[in-house]
């Protein structure tokens, strides 16, 4: 599909670009100095101790961003209702560790060769059958048997498996792997052993499993209405005692990011999972609402492909580079709100390295010409095909101006958000395309993003040298290695210009103010047994 902007969005972009180049040696605009300034606030949820005492009952109403793909753990999708359902095993600290959670402990003998998991007595599905450690082992297998699960590159690390007793299970790996807890801590989304299903949901409902859900969450699966709803309700033998405080939740998906906005505006809904900068722009300038944000590693970038010209020559990346005025971009596309990147880690995290923020070239569109013209003079043909989502008309008006202006023509071809995943960054048929590869952990979002065989990596980048340092990284038990390896991996990715980072990513939870008990990750997952409403 073939999308064009309207030539009014289109002059607005311009006209944005060149209001900013006017104001640029002058005085901010009084609009802006008066807009707050995004930063990271309550990223990891509330405050228990401020927020009083926890209310029993009533429904949350939860906007998501998109609809839920399945419930099946082995099937790659974002479902924001699956924790809810199931919950994790292990659960990861703001510091990044995994700590015990519906598991009672994960540790090694041996420096991350074996794993010794042990689970909590009297944790039960809802259907009445125990978590055990039998339910564990058919779980990963699943991962094992079926090559498409986003948990199969984790799996397959496996050698052996041995239920020691009712509680405890041995699992042996192929190779010392320090972060292997991790896995047990993860979302379906990037791949998680930790996520457990019924075995006998299972046997009973086969591969009808993904719309018959049972686990040993806080809420038990009701009804499941597509692109409609998914309700839940509390599970009364719930592991946690004492909780889910609420009776209900109804999760909505709301596609459309001005509706699922204007949703939790109005009040439609108590909580939204927002996926763009406008949304948590909006949000924290509003006095009925509350923000949940933290700054992630990653972020929105342009995914350059490795396996075509032009931007298999370093010089054509570097000119995409020095080209972009991020100071414009931000009036343009991000409300003057854009939080810059120009590394793989955020400043903040113990993997970032000041020298490769050093490493990455500055804005200058002179360089950028040169580096043009040198290539075109080499025989290259400098233009090329930007492919994005149809809404982000404003920056692909914005990229096509600044390559224009260092002599590279731009062609735009948008797409929505299905198509484009399928048909664009998936296939890998692009020249350059957008992207938002956000994470919370080195592992496995660096190794996606990066490793030759990484399933995010759709620019098709390949260094054996940081792939052994991702394999490096991820075997150690030693955390001052890990660091020293993630470091020097996020080096070499400003070195050789894999991507064109942009911005960090600005997915966030908003909730209505009378919404207290939020526990997430940065990347908007939740727990959702201490959740309730103060009305």
């Amino acid at each position: 599909m073939l999308r064009w902007p309207s030539a009014l969005r289109w002059c607005g972009a311009l006209l944005a670009v060149a209001a900013l180049v006017l104001t640029a040696c002058g005085a901010p605009q009084a609009d802006e100095t008066a807009r707050p300034t995004i930063t990271s606030t309550k990223p990891y949820g509330g405050d228990p101790a401020t927020e009083g005492t926890p209310k029993r009952g009533g429904t949350a109403r939860i906007g998501m961003d998109r609809e839920a793909v399945s419930f099946d753990t082995t099937v790659q999708n974002t479902n924001s209702a699956a924790f809810a359902v199931y919950d994790t095993l292990l659960k990861v600290n703001p510091q990044g560790v995994a700590e015990p959670y519906m598991a009672k402990s994960m540790d090694t003998p041996d420096g991350g060769l074996t794993w010794r998991l042990g689970l909590r007595e009297g944790v039960m599905f809802t259907d009445g059958t125990p978590l055990d450690a039998e339910a564990v082992r058919i779980n990963i297998q699943r991962h094992i048997d079926k090559v498409t699960s986003p948990a199969h590159a984790l799996a397959v690390r496996i050698a052996a498996m041995r239920v020691v007793d009712p509680l405890t299970l041995e699992i042996a790996l192929t190779e010392p792997f320090g972060v292997f807890p991790l896995m047990f801590a993860q979302p379906i989304s990037t791949g998680s052993l930790g996520v457990i299903i019924s075995p006998a949901a299972l046997q009973k409902y086969g591969a009808d499993i993904g719309s018959h859900p049972v686990g040993a969450g806080p809420f038990m699966f009701v009804e499941w209405i597509r692109d409609s709803r998914i309700v839940l309700e509390r599970n009364p033998n719930y592991w946690q005692k004492g909780l889910p405080y609420l009776d209900k939740l109804e999760f909505r998906p709301l596609s459309d990011t001005e509706s699922r906005y204007a949703s939790i505006q109005n009040g439609d809904v108590d909580i939204i999972y927002g996926a763009f900068n406008e949304e948590l722009v909006r949000a924290v300038q509003d006095e009925n609402l509350t923000v949940y944000y933290g700054e992630q590693n990653g972020g929105e970038l342009l995914y350059f492909n490795f396996n075509r010209p032009p931007f298999d020559d370093r010089r054509m990346r570097e000119a995409v580079v020095r080209a972009i005025d991020l100071k414009a971009l931000s009036a343009v596309h991000y409300g003057n709100q854009i939080v810059p990147a120009d590394s793989l880690f955020t400043a903040a995290s113990p993997y970032h390295d000041d020298a490769a923020s050093t490493l990455w070239p500055t804005h200058d569109p002179a360089r950028a010409k040169q580096l043009v013209d040198e290539y075109r003079a080499s025989g290259g043909n400098p233009d090329f095909v930007l492919k994005t989502v149809n809404t982000w008309l404003d920056f692909a008006a914005f990229i096509q101006a600044q390559m224009a202006a260092v002599g590279i023509t731009v062609k735009v071809e948008v797409y929505d958000l299905a198509q484009y995943a399928s048909q664009v960054v998936q296939s890998g048929d692009f020249d350059l395309s957008t992207t938002v590869g956000s994470f919370d952990n080195p592992y496995p979002g660096a190794v996606r993003l990066l490793s030759s065989t990484g399933n995010q990596n759709y620019g098709k980048y390949n260094n054996p040298q940081v792939d052994d340092l991702l394999d490096q990284a991820a075997g150690t038990v030693d955390e001052t290695q890990r660091q020293a390896d993630y470091r020097e991996v996020e080096k070499i990715v400003n070195e050789d210009l894999v991507f064109c980072w942009l911005s960090r990513g600005f997915v966030s939870t908003i909730t209505r103010n009378d919404v207290k008990g939020v526990v997430r990750y940065l990347f908007r997952d939740m727990y959702f047994a201490t959740l309730w409403l103060d009305r």
